[in-house]
This record gives structure tokens, sequence and C-alpha cells, in this order.
């Protein structure tokens, strides 16, 4: 018996959202899904199987407009919202990005979902929300002071999505995620320093001082965390949950990590802060490690470490963009990270 008739997942042909829907299919979870996304940072090889197969529809649309991708929406059962502007230092250079596809496109998802009454719905937020934390692990109930633009949009969301729940009756869980790692990644540290590595293996330019620290989760974690926290949603009304580790590594610790797995030596580091205390650009959050302990009581616990979840993308990674120099040997034989 499957969970959802119809499910939308918006933002499915991306990195988490192709995720999803491989485990919506493959888990017999939804009968039927649809996928909207508008392509600019999603992909459609990462979806196109279960395309041709005719269990996923997939509308090429953009939330920012009042589109043909309105009617989709009808008849859903959930909607998992996870469409976005990813690259939270694009804030510096193009904060009107931030502001319509986050922001805007959110709101117009909310209308159309108002208007043909789909009331349960997931809203990918992120740890960017609580800005420079005070408190390690940081809990759910941490004051929101974001210092960047998406951080800023990603509150605004929450916000958009406690409105609804209290006042049109929506059914919302929130997870803040944490870095989300694994294949298909296109974005973010991990393929950053694969890409400056395949150009010169001799130098990395590493933004910020290297001692930025922050907590990574796989993939399948997140994957199994998200579906966990949708099966929720029949008996609670507005709920917010950390999605992430309950460990850190620093970006240092990852450049080496990812060193490693290229079989490089002698790589020299190039540090390249842009603010006085190191950070890689201005509103990077320098330290992240999210208190987990309300999504664990649950019953959800990561599988993999920081650390383990790093090396696993590096591999992905490397594997994707055809790089044979990878030190595999007798640890990927035994499957130890």
């Amino acid at each position: 018996m499957t969970l959802f008739n119809k499910v939308v997942v918006t933002g499915g042909a991306g990195f988490i959202g192709s995720h999803l829907v491989d485990a919506l299919i493959e888990k017999g979870l939804a009968d039927r899904v649809v996928v909207i996304d508008n392509l600019s940072a999603g992909r459609r090889e990462f979806i196109e199987r279960w395309v041709r197969e005719g269990v996923v529809e997939l509308v090429v649309d953009d939330l920012r407009f009042v589109g043909r991708w309105v009617e989709s929406v009808r008849g859903a059962d959930i909607v998992f919202h996870l469409a976005a502007d990813p690259e939270v230092r694009r804030g510096f250079t193009d904060p009107k990005s931030h502001f319509e596809n986050n922001l805007l496109a959110t709101f117009n998802l909310l209308e159309v979902c108002r208007r043909f009454g789909v009331e349960k719905h997931f809203f990918a937020s992120s740890s960017t929300v609580y800005g420079d934390a005070k408190v390690f692990p940081t809990p759910e109930s941490h004051p929101l002071e974001p210092i960047s633009l998406y951080g800023a949009a990603k509150v605004g969301c929450e916000a958009m999505y406690r409105a609804y729940s209290k006042t049109l009756g929506f059914r919302v869980v929130v997870a803040r995620y944490a870095n989300i790692v694994g294949p298909r990644l296109r974005h973010g540290v991990v393929w950053d320093f694969v890409n400056k590595l395949l150009r010169n293996p001799s130098k990395l330019e590493i933004l910020g001082d290297g001692t930025q620290r922050k907590s990574y989760l796989y993939i399948s974690d997140a994957i199994e965390a998200t579906i966990h926290l949708a099966k929720m949603l029949d008996r609670v009304e507005f709920e917010v949950f950390n999605v992430g580790n309950r460990d850190w590594i620093t970006v240092r610790e990852i450049a080496d990590i990812v060193v490693e797995e290229m079989g490089l030596e002698n790589v020299e580091y190039i540090y390249k802060p842009a603010t006085s205390d190191g950070r890689g650009w201005p509103g990077d959050v320098k330290f992240m490690l999210l208190d987990i302990s309300r999504i664990e009581s649950t019953g959800w616990r990561p599988r993999h470490s920081s650390r383990e979840a790093v090396r696993l993308t590096a591999r992905a990674v490397l594997e994707e963009l055809g790089y044979g120099g990878t030190r595999r040997g007798s640890e990927e034989q035994h499957g130890r990270c």
C-alpha cells in the first residue's frame, strides 16, 4: 500500500530532489510523482529513467511565475518544496535571485495550494536561518538571526508556512538541513575543491582561512529523514526539525580528504579569507553544528559521520566526472570510509 497517491516535488530534478524522487518510487511510497523544475540547477537526466517509465511527470516551468505548473498541483496529497536558489554566495552579488527563487516562488506555491486545498507540506529550510549561532549544538529554539540573504529568505519562507498553517489549516513540517552532500552534487565545497584540483593538481585555492567548521550529512541520510518527517504530517500542525549530523569537520580537513581521494601529494593550499575573521565570503556562517536530538527522539538517526559523508561525496563526484586517479583499494572493497 502506497503512502501517497499523488506527490509534487518542486526542484525534483535537482540534487536533493532527484534523490527524493528515487526513494519515493523505489520504496513504493507514491503512485504518481510530479516534478516541477525550471532546470536552472536541476538536470533532466537525474530523473529521466522514471519519466521514460511513465511513473514521473516532469513539468519544466518556473515557480516565480504563475504558469502551466499550476494545474500540476491540483489533487496532490503532499508537496515537497525543495526548489530554491542553493548558492548562498549569490546573495552577495545578486540579492534579487534569493528573493524571487525563494520567497516569491514559495508564496506562489502556497497560494496555488490554498486554491486547490493541498494541505500537507514538507519545506526544505536551512541551518543558515540561525546565522552565527551562540549555542553549539544549535537547537530549534535558538533565535533566527541570519547573516546571509539566503538565510533571510529561508526565514521568510518558514514564516509564510507557519502563517498558512495557523490560518488555513495546512499541515507543515520544516526541515532545517545542515550541508547535504552526495552523488549528483553540483555546488558547495567538495564540488569546488574537486574541480579546482582537476584544473591545477598542485595548488588549491580555499575560500576562507580553512578553520571554518560545519556539519555535513550524506544524501541517503537526508532522504531517510525527509520521508520520516513526511510520514508525521497526519499528526502535526506545524513542526520544525534540525536535520544534520552529530559531528562537524573543518574546511581544511575537507581539502585533505579530497586531495587524498584524488591520489595527489604536495598540494599547496592557498587561503583566501574574505573577512577579517577568516570567512569564505561575506554572509558565510563560520561554524555550524545542529542539535538533532529532537528528530532523533522520533526514531531517525544519521548513518554516516560528516567525515564519511565528505569522503563518499568526493568519490562519487570524481566517478561522475570520469576521474581515474582515486585511491580506493582495500578501503572501498571493504566499504570503509
